[in-house]
């Protein structure tokens, strides 16, 4: 029966073969990869434990680094506080001893004390000093108003002289110069209500009007009439007989005229005119003085005398003269006189609060080195102890 198989037949028990070869040689393969895999694990586990214990031992060294380094910045600190501590035991053992310092305290509390006591004395006597000059000046300044009252009449700087006596008075702060402050503040309304005339203004104008002075001139005497009589004879008489020619020819040389009540002056000229001025010249002049310094007696007299010069030398209707006499006769009523007030009370006052002043200084001086003295006496004795 084996022989009369076909080939088909002999050749299909072969694929079987083959399948139960390629299964057993398939299980040793299965079991060498899983050892692999295996292996792999366990090397990546090892790889990892060694990286971590790498990790470590790095973290490990820098903190050692770090203490390493704290640890040397405290050796020099402690080093340096050492040091110190060894500067400050050389000081102390230079310092002296406790008793040479408590000596050394008192001497230095002594000498502040002796030392605000002097300063006390100083500012006192450089105070008084102070507020003694500033109370002369006050006094040296009522003086000067007084003056200026009285020679010159100046109004202003008088005022102002006095109220800078208020002000130093007032910068005393001191209740005491209530009296003298009352009566310079009564001077000061007596001086402001007073009227004072413009003398400086009144004495330019004046010497505005000796300048006009200077360029007068006479006026040379003129008839409005045409011949006088004798014309107005001529023209009544018939014009063609020799008497009334007769008349016409004189009445051109020789002019009568019986109604004139012209007040001619005589023409000045050269020399005269010369004269006139100056003796105008100088009534304005002294005018000007006189409006300086106050004296209206003078004043008035001086211009009265210009007022004579003019009419007793210039004709009426001379324009240069009749203007010159009523500027004149304008400033002949111009006040140049005031009443002044007396000062003499007020500075009686200031006089007597500096000296009230004064004294009760020297008093609380004297009682100051009366109290001085026992302070001063103690330590002898005491020293005079055994």
């Amino acid at each position: 029966m084996s022989e009369a198989t076909s080939p088909k037949e002999q050749e299909q028990p072969v694929p079987d073969a083959v399948a139960a070869s390629a299964s057993a040689a398939h299980k040793p393969a299965s079991r060498g990869t899983g050892l692999a895999v295996l292996a792999l694990l366990i090397a990546a586990a090892g790889a990892g434990a060694a990286g971590w214990s790498a990790w470590q031992l790095r973290a490990l060294e820098t903190r050692e680094q770090q203490q390493l380094g704290r640890l040397q910045e405290a050796r020099g600190e402690t080093e340096a506080l050492a040091q110190r501590v060894a500067t400050l035991g050389g000081r102390l053992q230079q310092l002296p001893p406790a008793d040479e310092l408590e000596a050394q305290r008192r001497l230095l509390a002594q000498l502040q004390g002796d030392q605000q006591l002097l300063n006390q004395r100083l500012e006192t006597a450089l105070g008084a000093s102070r507020q003694d000059w500033r109370l002369a000046e006050a006094e040296h300044l009522l003086r000067l108003a007084s003056l200026r009252l009285s020679a010159l009449q100046d109004i202003n700087s008088a005022t102002a002289l006095v109220q800078g006596a208020d002000e130093i008075l007032r910068d005393q702060d001191d209740p005491a110069a209530f009296a003298a402050r009352e009566q310079l503040a009564r001077s000061l309304e007596a001086l402001r209500t007073t009227v004072d005339p413009d003398r400086t203004g009144l004495f330019l104008q004046l010497g505005a009007l000796r300048e006009q002075v200077m360029q007068l001139n006479a006026l040379n005497p003129a008839f409005d009439s045409q011949g006088g009589v004798l014309a107005d004879l001529a023209a009544q008489s018939d014009a063609d007989s020799w008497w009334a020619r007769g008349l016409e020819t004189l009445s051109q040389y020789f002019r009568l005229d019986f109604n004139a009540d012209q007040n001619i002056r005589p023409l000045l000229a050269g020399q005269s005119l010369a004269q006139v001025r100056l003796a105008l010249s100088l009534a304005l002049e002294q005018a000007q003085w006189a409006a300086l310094h106050g004296e209206s007696e003078v004043y008035r007299r001086a211009l009265e005398q210009a007022r004579d010069v003019l009419d007793g030398n210039f004709n009426r209707d001379n324009p240069a003269s009749r203007a010159l006499r009523m500027r004149a006769d304008e400033l002949i009523e111009r006040p140049v006189a005031v009443v002044v007030p007396d000062l003499s009370g007020t500075l009686t006052a200031v006089q007597a609060y500096i000296e009230h002043k004064q004294s009760a200084r020297q008093r609380v001086e004297r009682q100051a080195q009366a109290n001085e003295a026992p302070d001063e006496a103690a330590p002898s004795a005491e020293e005079a102890r055994p």
